[in-house]
């Protein structure tokens, strides 16, 4: 078994949790101190998430999509996949080292898209840019955290409750979408999604494009 190597530690901007970059062969995993956030060989669902947000838009030109949290980038470069060449494509990361890694030893993973001339990276937390917006985006995409039941920040207990809803529907253009990844099901988040006006759906994927192993959990919630 080859071992673990430690490539690179930071801590995220305003807690004392630190993230690890760690690499086993050509498998990366990105760490908190105590639990694995994600792997470069589980992100079937991070795929999943892209593809179904980007379909809600019906062929829609120049459309305008904001994602929160770049981790490995699978999740951006599947939405580029997707979208035409006169969209643009947000991303919103807190952590500075993500972006550096993704850049770095992350690069070719996902096939190096921060190089994507459709895309700006944020390095500043997606709440920020959704208290600011108002029918900005045709879909917002939430991939922060572990979901609703987040582990490395409670600020992100404001993104999934009732104001970050309501900020992240204002966000969002007439007929627009957020999609939200989950590591695990909640069921009172729907309920907190369709107070907010959104009209919900809700799906089980697997984590691994190979359609093994654990599945995760996204909500399709559409502003009509």
């Amino acid at each position: 078994m080859i071992p673990w190597q430690l490539i690179d530690t930071t801590t995220i901007p305003g807690s004392k949790q630190r993230l690890r970059l760690m690499q086993r062969g050509d498998e990366f995993s990105i760490r908190g101190d105590s639990f694995e956030l994600m792997n470069s060989r589980q992100h079937g669902s991070e795929d999943a998430l892209a593809r179904l947000a980007s379909g809600c838009l019906n062929g829609r030109s120049k459309t305008s999509m904001l994602i929160g949290g770049l981790g490995m980038g699978f999740t951006l470069a599947a939405a580029l996949k997707e979208l035409g060449a006169d969209s643009r494509v947000a991303v919103a990361e807190l952590v500075p080292a993500v972006i550096q890694w993704n850049r770095g030893p992350l690069a070719e993973l996902a096939g190096n898209p921060l190089s994507d001339q459709r895309v700006t990276v944020h390095e500043t937390d997606i709440a920020g840019m959704l208290k600011s917006a108002a029918a900005v985006y045709d879909a917002i995409v939430f991939d922060v955290d572990n979901g609703p039941n987040g582990l490395t920040r409670q600020e992100n207990d404001w993104l999934y409750g009732p104001d970050g809803l309501k900020a992240a529907y204002t966000a969002l253009r007439s007929g627009g979408v957020l999609a939200v990844w989950s590591a695990s099901p909640d069921s009172a988040f729907p309920m907190r999604l369709r107070q907010t006006g959104f009209s919900v759906e809700e799906i089980l994927t697997p984590a691994r494009n190979s359609g093994k192993g654990s599945r995760h959990t996204i909500w399709l919630a559409a502003r009509d």
